[in-house]
């Protein structure tokens, strides 16, 4: 027979002390209005990211305010912005958000004892650790340790395919800033189908290309809970110009192995705060910047579009004026210096505006499903790169 739930004293608690987490608790006296505020990157100002786990009694009724909402470095990003929740981790679902431009309230009623919520859906150094063992196995795929991270992390690089003359060398890096985790829900997809030996796309595509792929780039702000920069407070994708071991050994690292292995092609994998579309941003106003590249960008885009609903074209950022683009971010450092079809993706932490998910909003799943897409987008430029 069912035993009937113990009754249990306590009230609300509130904690982020794992892999991943960043919450202050600020006052727990009103169990049913918690007041939490989001911690600032190390060594830095840049503060949006949380993740925590809230306990209290199932079927209460909660209202999460974080009191600095109004603080964080995209401030904008919050508004038509609902939080993500799961009670497995597993399981990302879209809760109720209301932000007045100062306070954040995240109000649900518990299902279970706990909850856990989040700024998007967590990609944890565990769940990078997994992902790294389970393609590894693959027999097109050689694991390479690049170097380590200022805290002791490994900078892994994936090699699919066999590098040859022939060849074309094709690189994809994500998670530069670590708590765009879309990135790395992107990079799951991605290589769960550049691995599959039956899918004819990828055949075809590697009897072309090998390629170099960075699923985390920021491994110790993964971990940390950061926003957008690494352990010493460094943003990455401000870095590619002059990195250094001291500072940036992540950008160092892999921009050393870029010019080992040379690159045609790049795309760096991002998520955006305030824009609900999933858009690519290109190098326009490098020095050296070509019509062969342009156009090529152009194409890349518009064919992608074709391929996937969930992609558009019309938003994005506004085009850098000739000769004004910064070298120190990777798209563009590595469309100048290698004269390549270098990429930025760019994910929403929102739901996209033109097919819009209820329940799941934009979600990992969807992550997925649209590094497929990506992956038929490329199989139909590669002879042009």
């Amino acid at each position: 027979m069912d035993l009937p739930l113990p009754v249990l004293r306590g009230s609300v608690q509130i904690n982020s002390s794992f892999d991943g987490g960043n919450i202050e608790v600020v006052d727990l006296s009103d169990a049913r209005n918690p007041k939490v505020r989001i911690r600032k990157d190390n060594e830095s100002d840049f503060l949006q990211w949380f993740y925590f786990r809230l306990t209290d009694r199932r079927g209460a009724q909660v209202a999460v305010d974080i009191v600095n909402a109004g603080e964080v470095t995209y401030a904008g990003g919050f508004e038509g912005y609902r939080a993500v929740a799961s009670y497995d981790r597993e399981t990302w679902f879209r809760v109720d958000t209301s932000f007045d431009g100062k306070v954040m309230t995240l109000s649900h009623t518990l299902e279970q004892d706990s909850i856990y919520f989040a700024y998007f859906a967590p990609f944890s150094m565990e769940r990078h650790a997994d992902l790294i063992a389970s393609v590894a196995e693959a027999p097109n795929i050689r694991l390479e340790v690049l170097g380590e991270t200022l805290d002791g992390q490994t900078m892994d690089l994936l090699t699919i395919g066999t590098p040859g003359e022939d060849r074309k060398p094709c690189w994809v890096i994500g998670r530069q800033h670590p708590g765009e985790t879309m990135a790395e829900w992107w990079m799951e997809g991605f290589l769960a189908r550049m691995t599959d030996p039956h899918d004819p796309v990828v055949r075809a595509l590697l009897e072309k290309t090998v390629f170099y792929v960075v699923p985390n780039m920021n491994p110790d702000g993964s971990r940390r809970g950061h926003l957008r920069t690494n352990a010493k407070g460094a943003n990455l994708n401000r870095e590619w110009e002059t990195p250094s071991m001291e500072r940036s050994p992540e950008v160092f690292l892999v921009r050393r192995r870029m010019h080992e292995t040379g690159l045609k092609f790049c795309l760096d994998v991002h998520g955006d705060e305030a824009l609900p579309y999933n858009f690519i941003a290109g190098f326009n106003g490098i020095p050296s910047m070509t019509e062969a590249q342009i156009s090529l960008y152009r194409d890349f885009r518009e064919k992608l579009a074709e391929i996937s609903p969930d992609f558009q074209t019309k938003f994005g950022y506004p085009e850098t004026p000739p000769g004004k683009a910064s070298l120190a971010m990777c798209t563009n450092y590595t469309a100048e210096t290698f004269g390549s079809l270098s990429m930025t993706l760019e994910q929403p932490f929102k739901d996209t505006i033109d097919t819009p998910d209820e329940l799941y909003g934009w979600s990992p799943e969807r992550c997925g499903r649209l590094a497929w897409s990506c992956i038929d987008t490329i199989y139909a430029v590669v002879d042009r790169l």
